[in-house]
């Protein structure tokens, strides 16, 4: 740039220099031939004048350059060379039209040459015509235009002007004619000569001094020239520096990126520090405290003192007791060793006595009597056993038993209890208590006790604190019975009653029937209460113990047309009057009592009538209180003496008689019957069985359970028969399933882009010490257990089982399995030795051989292909189905897919472009590559293409960390023959994983075989032993229509055996 505003500058000064020189001389032969070139002088002054204006503006636009910027100085160059340019054209033309307007009419002026064509007189010829000085060797041109040819006019042309001139003048002389000019036209154009040789002399001293001062420019631009080389090593010097500037930067920036993690660690710290300051606080607070207790403590030490010097005295005083306590110890110590010498003697002597007792059993052939059960226990036992079978063989409710009904509160618990003779029951006033049926089974018995079926503990009913126990327990299970939204129930509580003189027989009290339901009820109270004294009543063979209140109105009965409804005829119905007390002093009309005794009242019909009195008020009477209270009130009864009562028909000993008569004829009745009903019920189950389950052992549940049992405990005991190397395997599978997008994707790819191995080794060893820490333990625990019980289900599973079970115990085996796996915790304390170990193995990072090395990499080569897989699938997953899938398959992609794969194009492009890029994509990357693709007509949103880039980068970086693995294969010996940056650590990395799976694998095998099988062993048989006293969870464990067949046929086979040896029974009682 500075060149060519020289030169511009040079070649200005130039043309004004050749403009003046040719003005000149023509003016000077002007004045010398005429009056005709006065014209020309004066045009030539005209010119001269407008070339030294001009070169005023130039020398002064030169002179202002030197002081102006180097943008401004470069556009004023320009311009003044644009102006030497049209000054110099229009010069020439400007002197041809001159000479043009004299050549026709002068002689001398045609054979002047044109102005144009002296552009290239030299300088001191220009000033030698002017000055009339002999002309001087032509000067060199400048440096700069020596390669441009110049055309130099030599002096003979002026020689030739002359000669002219002077032929002209002698031609003239010898021809005398009038003068040109006369003499005062030669003054003036003498004077006007002068005039012009001054102005050209102030022209030639203009010029000198732009000259000069083209000269200091010169200077300038020189100054300029090493200024701007200087600026230039500056300027290489500053890009040099800039890029250790980049390179600090990229090293800044990791350790920003370590500052990070560790201002995220910080953090951490200070939510701990925050949980410490509120411990600290709280400790403080606890100080304080501590500080009051200790003050009250002084206070009470002080007062401890005053107790010691007491505590002194009753030392002593203890120590005298202690010494007469001691005498009267060794005293108690002889009379013991007395007594126990004479026990010795008295128990040898009732040996030898239970020794001839011995000898005379034997040799007198005395028989024992074997203990039997009473026939009502085993119609008890029957029942129990019909209670939980299948109603649709529709046999249960066939057998007789007692039902007790009565509308609520009528007293109906309360006969019961005068027959059980014991308050038995929950009481209330006014209000539900019986809630559920209570079958109650009477028996004769040395003393009065009562037993729940399902439990061993025995009730002693002559004592009252048992007693009350026993009420509560009855209510608790009434309770318990209740379902969420219910007020009654049709579980059956049965229970157990003997005593002496009790009749045998079995009592069901149902609740009462109600006429309203109250709020706080179930809202189907009413239904399900007659729903269920209807089921009681509709077998034939139950007696019906109707219960009336006699101290109301007999309309107002709700339960006489329920039991009329089912026994019309009155043939197992018996009528019971309570509280005939209330009734004989309410009553207006006696004989109403006498028409209900006899029947004749209600429609309905009774095997019998009886009036009781079951007690006088007070809830706390015993029973013995109501029982004299009853025989002292039918001894004075006024409607006893009045004939509207009979004799047997009062009191509850006459009714529980009856009831007794009745049920035992209702029983020898029915049950042949009943047991011929079993038979056939046995006999077609057993047919069932051979036509359907041929050749297959029959197995009720409990056998099923058994056989399950032991079948669960073998697939256990199989854990053993593993060897080390098969639980080594599937516990290093297992856990590099869990870890390997820890490592690969995250402590791998994160490291990889490291420009050196130490920033790479030291984001790895980072990296994996805050996951040792943290989570990879429990990871490894998670994976041994895991692993057990994954192994155990297999093994379940696919173990071959006989024909006779199948998969049948599949159920059972899924249940347990699920139920230990919640239960079962890895123990505690391997957890820690386990992360000691896995520190160890991951800081170790000396590979001692090449075998190991080799392993590494390939472990590595396989890790790699796969994750490459992986990749390749999403990638193809994210652009749609390639050009042979679209053809073959008919497919098509998305809109979506075909955005992906405008963008995987473009980005591959800039891969290409840039093998080193980084993992993340710029923001003005990812504007160019969206502004490219929409040149091609495809408009993609940003989140595609940063989706796009992170997938094919990860494809791509897998590919280039695959071929680093294998160059690495023979880089062992010498790691820096490798071409990677990190110096084959990478491989090293994998070493590390590597060794930490096997050393894990190892542990975790021991920990498994050593300790948890042993211990999933008791935990599997303490689950198999609560699970077989759940008898509901067996039923849905162990189903199917072979264990219901064999459960029935069981149940079946039990009722009739136990019924033939009540038959059998019944019939000797009788014969007897």
């Amino acid at each position: 740039m500075y060149c060519n505003a020289e030169r511009c500058m040079k070649k200005r000064n130039r043309s004004s220099v050749i403009m003046h020189r040719k003005h000149s001389s023509y003016s000077k032969r002007v004045a010398l031939k005429g009056s005709k070139w006065v014209l020309i002088a004066a045009s030539g002054i005209g010119a001269m004048k407008i070339v030294s204006s001009q070169l005023e503006e130039a020398n002064k636009s030169i002179s202002n350059t030197l002081s102006m910027p180097y943008d401004l100085v470069n556009d004023r160059v320009n311009s003044a060379a644009r102006a030497a340019r049209t000054l110099s054209s229009k010069g020439r033309l400007y002197m041809d039209d001159i000479l043009a307007k004299y050549r026709n009419t002068s002689g001398i002026a045609k054979d002047l040459p044109k102005p144009s064509e002296i552009i290239g007189i030299p300088l001191g010829y220009s000033l030698s015509i002017a000055t009339g000085t002999p002309p001087s060797e032509p000067t060199s041109p400048p440096a700069n235009q020596t390669n441009k040819p110049q055309k130099i006019i030599k002096p003979k042309i002026e020689d030739q002007i002359l000669a002219k001139d002077v032929s002209g003048a002698s031609s003239s002389s010898e021809k005398p004619s009038k003068p040109l000019i006369d003499e005062k036209a030669l003054k003036q154009a003498e004077e006007e000569n002068k005039k012009l040789k001054n102005e050209l002399t102030s022209a030639q001293a203009a010029v000198d001094d732009a000259t000069n001062k083209s000269k200091e420019v010169n200077l300038v631009n020189e100054d300029l020239k090493q200024k701007i080389t200087s600026l230039e090593a500056a300027a290489n010097e500053a890009t040099n520096k800039s890029e250790g500037i980049i390179q600090a930067n990229e090293d800044l920036k990791e350790k920003i990126a370590s500052l990070e993690e560790v201002s995220a660690k910080s953090t951490e710290v200070g939510k701990t520090n925050e949980e410490l300051r509120n411990r600290i606080n709280s400790l403080a607070a606890a100080n304080e405290d501590l500080k009051e207790k200790i003050a009250s403590l002084e206070e009470v030490s002080a007062k401890s003192t005053e107790v010691g010097k007491t505590n002194e005295e009753l030392r002593s005083r203890i120590n005298s007791l202690a010494a007469d306590s001691q005498k009267t110890e060794n005293e108690l110590r002889k009379e013991l060793l007395k007594l126990q010498e004479s026990y010795k003697r008295e128990l040898d002597r009732m040996r030898t006595e239970n020794e001839q007792l011995k000898y005379l059993v034997k040799n007198s052939n005395l028989k024992t009597n074997t203990v039997k059960k009473s026939i009502i226990d085993m119609y008890a036992e029957v029942l129990d056993t019909l209670s939980d079978n299948d109603q649709s063989y529709n046999v249960q409710d066939h057998l007789p038993r007692i039902v007790v009904v009565g509308d609520q509160s009528s007293g109906k618990t309360s006969v019961l209890e005068m027959i059980v003779r014991a308050r038995i029951f929950p009481r209330g006033h006014g209000e539900m208590m019986t809630r559920s049926p209570v079958q109650v089974t009477l028996g004769e018995g040395n003393r009065h006790t009562a037993q729940f079926n399902d439990e061993e503990r025995v009730y002693d009913l002559s004592n009252e604190q048992e007693l009350h126990e026993l009420r509560c327990s009855v209510e608790k299970r009434m309770k318990k019975s209740l379902k969420e939204g219910e007020t009654v129930s049709s579980e059956v509580i049965a229970l157990t009653v003997k005593g002496p003189g009790l009749h045998r027989m079995v009592l069901v009290d149902l609740p009462g029937i109600i006429s309203t339901e109250t709020r706080g009820m179930a809202p189907n109270t009413k239904t399900v209460l007659t729903d269920m004294c209807n089921g009681f009543m509709r077998n034939p063979n139950a007696i019906i113990l109707c219960v009336q209140d006699g101290s109301i109105d007999a309309e107002r009965s709700n339960v006489t047309n329920l039991v009329q409804a089912h026994d019309p005829k009155g043939k197992r119905t018996i009528f019971v009057l309570t509280k005939v007390d209330m009734a004989e002093q309410n009553m207006a009309n006696p004989t109403r009592v006498k028409k209900i005794l006899e029947g004749k009242l209600f429609p309905m019909k009774a095997l019998g009538y009886y009036a009781v009195v079951t007690g006088r008020g007070p809830q706390e009477d015993s029973i013995e209180t109501i029982r004299a209270y009853e025989e002292d009130f039918f001894s004075r009864s006024k409607l006893f003496r009045s004939g509207a009562m009979r004799a047997s028909q009062m009191s509850t000993n006459n009714l529980s008689l009856a009831v007794s008569d009745c049920f035992w004829k209702m029983v020898s009745d029915s049950i042949e019957q009943q047991a011929d009903n079993f038979k056939a019920a046995r006999y077609n189950l057993e047919a069932e069985w051979r036509n359907t389950f041929s050749g297959i052992r029959e197995m009720d549940r409990n056998d099923l359970f058994e056989k399950a049992k032991d079948d669960i405990l073998d697939d256990i005991a199989a854990l053993h028969k593993l060897t080390p190397l098969e639980w080594e395997t599937l516990l290093q599978e297992n856990l590099w399933d869990m870890i390997h997008k820890k490592v690969v994707d995250e402590i791998y790819l994160g490291a990889a882009e490291c420009v050196s191995s130490s920033h790479f080794n030291t984001k790895v060893d980072i990296a994996l010490k805050d996951w040792t820490d943290d989570k990879l333990p429990q990871i490894s625990i998670t994976v041994g257990w895991e692993t057990l019980f994954k192994q155990l289900e297999d093994i379940m599973t696919t173990k071959k089982t006989d024909r006779e079970i199948g998969d049948l115990f599949q159920p059972l085996k899924a249940n347990v399995l699920e139920s230990v796996k919640a239960q079962h915790n890895w123990q505690t304390n391997a957890m820690k030795r386990l992360s000691v170990i896995q520190k160890n193995a991951l800081e170790d990072t000396a590979v001692t051989n090449k075998m190991q090395w080799d392993n590494s990499i390939s472990f590595m080569e396989r890790i790699l292909k796969e994750r490459i897989d992986v990749a390749t699938a999403d990638l193809e997953h994210c652009i749609g189905p390639s050009w042979t899938e679209r053809w073959t398959g008919w497919r098509s992609r998305s809109p979506l897919e075909s955005q992906c794969v405008a963008a995987k194009n473009e980005l591959e492009k800039l891969l290409i472009a840039d093998e080193a890029h980084g993992k993340q994509l710029e923001n003005d990357e990812l504007t160019t590559v969206r502004r490219n693709l929409q040149t091609q007509g495809v408009d993609v949103p940003y989140e595609i293409i940063s989706t796009v880039w992170q997938k094919l980068y990860k494809l791509t970086f897998l590919n280039r960390a695959i071929t680093s693995a294998q160059q690495c294969r023979k880089a062992f010996y010498h790691r820096s023959i490798a071409c990677n940056a990190v110096e084959c650590n990478d491989v090293v990395l994998f070493w590390r994983a590597t060794r930490m799976l096997e050393i894990t694998s190892n542990a975790l095998r021991l920990q498994i075989m050593n300790t948890e099988a042993q211990r999933l062993e008791q935990e599997v048989k303490q689950y198999l032993e609560d699970l077989s006293r759940d008898e509901e969870n067996k039923k849905k464990l162990i189903t199917g229509k072979r264990v219901e067949l064999a459960e029935e046929l069981r149940r079946v086979r039990s009722i009739q055996d136990r019924l033939d040896l009540f038959i059998r029974e019944l019939n000797k009682e009788q014969e007897s």
